[in-house]
């Protein structure tokens, strides 16, 4: 039998045709289920990695959400991001609700997941330091981060403790320019997060000197907010949200070095795979990722204490009662079945 190909080529190509648009039309029905998030993180670290491991594992498309991110670069922005309606949910200090809510304004911002209970910065130097002591510092300077965040009153309440006096902290630098300045020969240490610090030590361009976490102790660092608004009106979200970022916390801790470099490398493109794996295992060392992410009513005292400690908050601004500006119940219900 002879086959009429002028007839059947465009046959065949109308039916290709058909299962293209067929498979379009399955994968946006697919993409329509899923619910929309608008995240801003503070800034991109390792510090951060049960979230981004949450991502690329597919836990919060699991949950039904597809997680619109972006970087704020500094909890200030990242609650801005929040009352002006242009993020849903930020990852940012806890310290930004209790700015909020003493403005009295309209909007009131609840921290209803906590990510850290560690600083996650590191004191690098210029010069290499045998037994680096605090008193080191005097007469020296710092390149830190903005007035009022929380890296920048760790280490000031750090000095304070450590009675250390006549030191320079630069804060007026932007996150990003930080690590430049300090590499084209500004100060003389350092306050980074990771993979910058040990990007900068692997280089050779600074050496490290102490952990924040170490020296200060245990301190609520990066909080999932929303405004109570949003999270009245959207109280299935804000549970998968906490859901999928408890799923990803876990699974950090089991996966193998293979699977979480696989994991975090989109997010942290040009960082060698060995620097990855040593900034997750630094924080893992730190205890940085609380196994039940609940801020306390201890962690959120020991906040405020700092926040007056610093000056950025008047003892009798301090908020009584928690439960305005924290709301723990989506942390309570991880796991627990509809």
């Amino acid at each position: 039998m002879m086959i009429n190909w002028r007839k059947t080529v465009p046959l065949l190509l109308a039916a290709v045709l058909l299962i293209v648009l067929a498979a379009c039309g399955n994968k946006g029905k697919d993409e329509d289920k899923l619910a929309t998030v608008k995240f801003s993180e503070v800034i991109r670290s390792i510090f951060y990695a049960p979230h981004y491991a949450a991502m690329s594992q597919g836990f919060f498309e699991d949950q039904g959400l597809n997680v619109d991110m972006n970087t704020s670069q500094g909890s200030d922005k990242g609650a801005a991001a929040l009352i002006a309606g242009t993020a849903d949910i930020s990852l940012v200090g806890p310290e930004t609700s209790i700015y909020i809510y003493n403005q009295k304004g309209d909007k009131k911002l609840k921290v209803f997941h906590q990510l850290t209970s560690k600083d996650g910065s590191f004191l690098l130097s210029r010069e290499k330091v045998d037994q680096f002591k605090w008193s080191d510092l005097q007469g020296k300077t710092v390149i830190g981060w903005r007035p009022g965040s929380a890296p920048q009153m760790v280490l000031n309440s750090t000095l304070l403790k450590e009675q250390v006096k006549d030191v320079d902290v630069v804060t007026n630098l932007a996150a990003p320019a930080m690590a430049g300045a300090f590499t084209s020969g500004q100060g003389d240490y350092i306050q980074l997060f990771e993979p910058v610090a040990s990007t900068l030590v692997q280089e050779g361009k600074a050496y490290y000197a102490a952990s924040m976490a170490e020296a200060f102790g245990p301190f609520p660092e990066t909080s999932y907010v929303a405004t109570s608004d949003y999270i009245k009106d959207n109280p299935d979200i804000i549970q998968k949200f906490s859901n999928a970022v408890a799923e990803g916390a876990k699974w950090l801790g089991t996966a193998s070095d293979e699977d979480v470099t696989k994991a975090l490398k989109p997010f942290f493109e040009g960082t060698p795979d060995d620097l990855i794996l040593k900034s997750v295992e630094s924080y893992k060392n730190q205890n940085t990722w609380s196994t039940n992410p609940e801020l306390t009513q201890a962690q959120f005292d020991t906040l405020q204490n700092v926040l007056i400690e610093n000056g950025v908050l008047k003892a009798e601004e301090k908020v009584a009662n928690m439960d305005e500006i924290v709301d723990m119940s989506f942390v309570k219900n991880i796991g627990k079945s509809d």
